[in-house]
């Protein structure tokens, strides 16, 4: 049996060729190595179709150093693209039209909207869906802000807290609202009429797509605002586990938790110990969170398409009630590390390349 190839799918982040996450890709080159697994990365401007060849990037850990080799096709691609609004995001989609035949460990997850009212179908998940709505027009915020004194919008395909806006009711005609912009710059809490809201409104969507969703009073004490970030990946059976949860408290003044935007991760249960004194309670919450994060990504994966790898974000308010935010299916793992747990990171790297050998095993290698 020939030795299994993994392709690592990326795109540039720039006209320079940088890479996000480029130190997580040695570390998966390497951790592939011991399991007997070749990873190379590469992006759809690697390829060369006349050839059907990939001018992939190695990296060597004896040299410690990066280069490019031309390579065949990988036995299975695990997809790691993020959206941008790029020429290098439309390179990417005709990719996945053009090479959809290939084996992925993972297929793109649709889009906020769509992934909430495919949860709301499901009666399993609905008690933890805080209520949301398409952002068509200034009506859409109102009817939400009759019910709940607070709103988050956010961007249909936003990620990292970018683009994110709170809408707090004060009294009759007033409101608090406060946020975040696309380049992650934090717009200062301001009471604004009215009369003046629906303006700003139109301003902020600026004819982009946008969810409204209900707020959950997720402040701690200090006033900072603070979620859950819980890892599911599928293991070397082929199974969805929970890697590991890890708290996010946001800086002063923001309304998103997002480690991009100056938030900092710390041990669910720290967080937890502010809901809860009673370490059974506690227990029970984490237990139910992390049945949930299975379940969805089951569910998910079962109504659309393979994946191997999804983050939740999760709420918990003051009753300990859980709620699911969002889904990320490109997720970072860096809060593992900040929050002191270099064993669910070390899983987080490891599991991928454990589930791409089961992979090919089962359903790639040539009997």
């Amino acid at each position: 049996m020939p030795q299994p190839v993994l392709g690592i799918l990326t795109l540039y982040l720039n006209n320079k060729r940088q890479l996000e996450e480029r130190h997580i890709y040695q570390r998966m080159i390497v951790e592939g190595q011991k399991l007997g697994l070749d990873v190379f990365v590469f992006t759809p401007m690697d390829i060369d179709h006349k050839r059907k060849l990939v001018h992939a990037m190695i990296y060597d850990p004896k040299q410690r150093k990066w280069s490019r080799k031309w390579r065949s096709f990988p036995h299975m691609i695990f997809d790691r693209c993020r959206i941008q609004r790029s020429i290098r995001f439309e390179q990417l989609k005709a990719f996945r039209a053009r090479y959809k035949n290939l084996n992925f460990l993972n297929r793109p997850l649709r889009d906020k909207w769509t992934v909430y009212q495919t949860l709301l179908r499901k009666s399993r998940f609905r008690p933890y869906l805080p209520e949301t709505t398409l952002f068509h027009n200034a009506g859409n915020i109102y009817s939400l802000l009759k019910s709940y004194p607070t709103v988050y919008v956010k961007p249909i395909n936003g990620t990292g807290g970018r683009g994110i806006l709170k809408i707090e009711r004060v009294g009759k005609d007033h409101f608090y609202i406060q946020g975040r912009r696309l380049n992650r710059k934090i717009i200062p809490a301001q009471k604004v009429h009215k009369s003046r809201l629906v303006p700003f409104l139109v301003g902020w969507r600026g004819g982009k797509r946008f969810v409204a969703q209900r707020g959950i009073q997720i402040e701690l004490p200090s006033g900072r605002v603070h979620d859950y970030r819980m890892l599911v990946q599928k293991n070397g059976q082929g199974v969805w586990e929970v890697t590991g949860c890890a708290g996010r408290v946001g800086p002063p003044r923001s309304i998103t938790s997002n480690l991009h935007g100056g938030g900092q991760a710390v041990p669910m249960n720290t967080l937890l110990k502010q809901i809860s004194s009673n370490e059974e309670k506690r227990l029970e919450i984490r237990r139910t969170a992390e049945k949930l994060s299975i379940d969805t990504a089951t569910y998910l994966e079962d109504t659309y398409d393979a994946l191997c790898e999804l983050a939740l974000d999760l709420a918990i308010d003051r009753n300990g009630k859980i709620f699911i935010l969002e889904v990320n299916p490109k997720p970072a793992r860096e809060v593992f590390i900040q929050s002191g747990d270099p064993e669910a990171y070390h899983r987080s790297i490891i599991r991928p390349l454990e589930y791409a050998l089961w992979m090919y095993k089962h359903k790639v290698a040539p009997s």
